[in-house]
């Protein structure tokens, strides 16, 4: 019998994020600290859920957490979901009104920015969101 594999995930009750684009059509990202999961790597603001928390709820607190982000001028347009049957991980796709200042607020984050589209497949994305990009640039372009 094959032995089945398990990945390390994040969060008891799963996990979820919010990939922002902006008026100028750049999405938001941060630069994952040295002592992370998958350091040095691109990926969206997000985190563990909490006990009875939706995933919404989970993205959009972490948005604020990580960067001060003034989340209730988001409007979400879609969403995708890594279901491993044992855990899921839920980005929202959203967007942003204006050109909100990006400001670092975790010490899980080295840099944060603003990123042109056309650079994405330029960056060393988190292997989550280099997975799931196809799915969310997707989600980007048709809504």
């Amino acid at each position: 019998m094959g032995r089945r594999q398990v990945r390390r995930v994040l969060g008891r009750y799963g996990a979820a994020g919010a990939l922002i684009q902006n008026i100028r059509g750049e999405v938001l990202l941060q630069l994952r600290a040295s002592w992370c999961h998958h350091p040095g790597t691109w990926g969206i603001p997000g985190g563990a859920r909490e006990s009875g928390e939706s995933a919404l709820g989970a993205a959009l607190r972490e948005c604020r957490e990580e960067h001060g982000f003034p989340v209730d001028d988001l409007t979400v347009i879609g969403e995708h979901t890594l279901d491993l049957g044992y855990w899921s991980y839920v980005t929202f796709v959203a967007r942003y009104p204006g050109e909100w200042p990006v400001s670092i607020r975790t010490a899980e984050a080295d840099d944060a920015r603003w990123i042109p589209l056309a650079s994405m497949p330029l960056l060393p994305l988190h292997p989550g969101l280099a997975g799931t990009w196809r799915h969310l640039r997707e989600i980007l372009q048709t809504s």
